[in-house]
């Protein structure tokens, strides 16, 4: 039903819980980049996406809440401060290096705080850019994410 409606790419928003109980929407995730539009996840998002690209997550200890973590950007080198709330994190091991690049990690305890799939319009960031700590250091992904839709289009 989603991808008959067209859109010009697909959303996945943040969420609570574990993404391993969601396997309805780990197939549904997999349906989205199956249809070819560019896909963008936050938090819950990125989890989920990373599970459909063929990843696990396991549960943090202490989990990631609040403002003031540094994410260090691999493909820049340049660090921002994020804002964060979420339990469970991507093992980067599981996911498909011929495929997925990992593209951000969390400075404080290294875990992967952003992938992209290294053929397909597909990324993620585990962080809220919308809570817009630091105050606006994320704020590009949201236009990244415009910009590959309409490349899409065409």
């Amino acid at each position: 039903m989603l991808i008959a409606t067209n859109p010009d790419g697909y959303f996945l928003s943040p969420g609570p819980g574990d993404p391993a109980l969601l396997g309805y929407a780990i197939t549904t995730v997999k349906s989205l980049i199956q249809a070819g539009k560019p896909v963008m996840g936050i938090c819950l998002g990125n989890q989920l996406l990373g599970c459909a690209l063929g990843g696990h997550t396991y549960k943090l200890p202490f989990g990631h809440r609040g403002a003031n973590h540094p994410v260090k950007d691999l493909l820049t080198g340049k660090v921002v401060i994020t804002s964060q709330n979420h339990g469970y994190a991507l093992d980067p091991e599981s996911l498909p290096a011929a495929d997925v690049e990992v593209t951000q990690i969390n400075l404080n305890d290294g875990t992967v705080e952003g992938l992209r799939h290294r053929h397909l319009p597909v990324f993620s960031i585990q962080y809220h850019p919308e809570a817009s700590p630091g105050p606006h250091d994320s704020n590009h992904y949201f236009d990244q994410f415009v910009a590959s839709m309409e490349v899409a289009k065409g």
